[in-house]
């Protein structure tokens, strides 16, 4: 199988977009409306907080806000000045706050107080109100494989429980393994 061929290719995992589990996104969008705009979005890896938090800038744009994001996550460092040029119309979507050094977090927060929010990701609770809790379960798992493959079979659906497992729940690396199953498989 040639690697343009693999439906666990980067570019098609990257399509899959967030999936609320018992809420709409119109009440997830009200609670951040609640919140003043100012919430983290926490859970543990692969769990899909970025994807989450890149599902929010466009509904903020739909409901009149720029939506401005940036990504820390301890390698690479933030831009020197996320939040130059922020309006009271825009919301600073921050990928990794954990990430931060105290100060920096802390600056950024003063920074960012004349701006309309400030939503982050978090691997745990406590930078900013809770807008949403990322959680994995096995069946989801199944259920984004069985799409991306366009196969719905008994050894696949085991293959992603099992991943699923051995990956305690982190989604974004048993759907890398499954890349290199699929093409075992199909071979």
């Amino acid at each position: 199988m040639k690697a343009r061929e693999n439906p666990f290719r980067t570019e098609c995992i990257l399509r899959v977009r967030y999936r609320l589990h018992g809420r709409s996104w119109g009440d997830l969008m009200d609670r951040l409306d609640a919140l003043r705009y100012r919430a983290a979005i926490i859970g543990p890896e692969g769990s899909g907080k970025t994807t989450l938090l890149e599902d929010l800038a466009p509904m903020l744009r739909a409901r009149g806000f720029g939506a401005r994001y940036v990504r820390f996550d301890g390698a690479a460092r933030a831009q020197s000045d996320p939040c130059r040029d922020l309006t009271e119309r825009d919301v600073l979507l921050l990928d990794g706050a954990d990430a931060l050094p105290g100060r920096v977090w802390r600056r950024i927060r003063r920074m960012c107080a004349g701006a309309a929010g400030l939503v982050v990701t978090s691997h745990v609770p406590g930078f900013l109100p809770t807008l949403h809790e990322c959680l994995t379960q096995p069946g989801l798992l199944e259920q984004i494989a069985v799409e991306l493959a366009g196969r719905d079979d008994d050894a696949f659906r085991g293959a992603a429980r099992g991943l699923f497992a051995s990956h305690d729940g982190n989604l974004r690396t048993a759907l890398r393994e499954l890349y290199d199953i699929y093409a075992a498989m199909s071979a």
